[in-house]
């Protein structure tokens, strides 16, 4: 059983449909630690990272990535929380929040374990690839950037929030039931080497089989698996409270297929459960799924 600690990223600075800020809250909502203990965690709540309002982000925006400045800002102490809890023997729960914020605690366990000369392996569950540079993005959604930065392209700052060298290896990574790419992230895909394993790969070969293969890319070679999950990876029907919504994505059991995989595997270091969207949500239901999803992840068996 693990000491895990809940960290709240309440930032939406990098999506455009507002709302998503509240995730951490509507997830707490759904009774996340008490359910945690049930299954036999030890768990801390360390409250929210603090993150300004849009209104003061204006003066860090920049021209091809909205409120990057202030972004970077809040993934800066996001890494640190992130790190402080690794040192401390804590497995990491970052509850978004959109996406973007991944760009600091992805950045915060690699710093962590660099320093014992390791690296870590990133399995990405989204339905868009976040591959996009401030040079290459239509929207200037950051949210739309962070493994991109993470893999060290892009913003200088922003890319190198877990110190010189980018915080992930491309071997490392792994994209799970993706469906979603603008053209400039399909060439970015491709010049990085990337690994990304669409729904089609998961439609022909089941889920199953993608994910033995995405853990085996992340825990090859690694000190352990980060998993970054975004909960519009699913079906908008199973998942309505989500700003980004794609039709044809992985159904609630497929997903907790995923989830119990990687628990199984035993080398789960950390995750971040993103893009809750209570403004768009239906009875709070998005939010209960990404809880049940999160006990998924750190042990809770059918039988």
């Amino acid at each position: 059983m693990a000491n895990i600690r809940i960290i709240g990223v309440p930032m939406d600075l990098g999506a455009s449909r507002r709302g998503v800020d509240m995730g951490p809250f509507a997830v707490r909502y759904t009774d996340l630690r008490e359910r945690l203990e049930r299954i036999g965690h030890t768990v801390e709540d360390a409250g929210n990272v603090a993150v300004p309002f849009r209104e003061d982000a204006e003066r860090g925006a920049q021209r091809g990535a909205r409120f990057l400045g202030a972004i970077t800002d809040v993934c800066m102490r996001v890494a640190d929380e992130t790190a402080a809890a690794l040192g401390a023997g804590r497995f990491p729960l970052l509850l978004g929040g959109d996406h973007s914020l991944a760009g600091g605690s992805i950045a915060g366990a690699a710093r962590h374990h660099a320093a014992q000369g390791a690296r870590i392996g990133v399995i990405w569950i989204d339905a868009h690839g976040d591959l996009n540079t401030p040079g290459s993005s239509r929207s200037g959604n950051v949210h739309g950037m962070p493994l991109a930065h993470l893999l060290g392209h892009g913003d200088h700052a922003f890319a190198h929030v877990a110190g010189d060298e980018a915080a992930v290896q491309a071997e490392h990574v792994a994209l799970v039931g993706v469906r979603d790419l603008d053209t400039p992230e399909r060439a970015h895909a491709l010049e990085w080497k990337l690994r990304v394993l669409t729904m089609r790969a998961i439609d022909e070969r089941g889920v199953r089989s993608v994910m033995q293969e995405a853990i085996t890319a992340a825990s090859t070679g690694t000190a352990g698996i980060w998993a970054s999950f975004d909960i519009d990876c699913l079906n908008p029907e199973d998942a309505p409270g989500v700003g980004t919504a794609v039709p044809g994505g992985m159904t609630s059991r497929e997903a907790h297929l995923a989830m119990e995989m990687l628990a199984d595997t035993g080398k789960l270091i950390g995750m971040d459960l993103v893009e809750v969207n209570p403004v768009l949500d239906e009875r709070n239901r998005t939010a209960e799924l990404a809880t049940e999803l999160i006990l998924s992840a750190l042990g809770k068996r059918i039988l």
